[in-house]
């Protein structure tokens, strides 16, 4: 079973704030670099791109590992 926000202890609190706001940050900047970046310098679909980086984590570093073109 799940467990609620009430039930974690401070630092439980502390690191699921901090992984949200990595977590934020990291989509934020990706989706910054896929809208702003020519087309020609991302390796496929801009929207498909966008829908990756709501997959914490893997889809703004996989975007960036491998969605754009040096």
């Amino acid at each position: 079973m799940a467990k609620k926000i009430t039930d974690l202890t401070a630092q439980q609190k502390k690191m699921v704030g901090v992984s949200a706001t990595v977590q934020f940050a990291l989509a934020g900047l990706a989706l910054a670099d896929i809208w702003r970046r020519p087309a020609a310098e991302v390796r496929g679909s801009r929207a498909l791109w966008s829908a990756a980086c709501a997959v914490n984590f893997i889809g703004p570093l996989s975007y960036f590992i491998f969605g754009r073109r040096k």
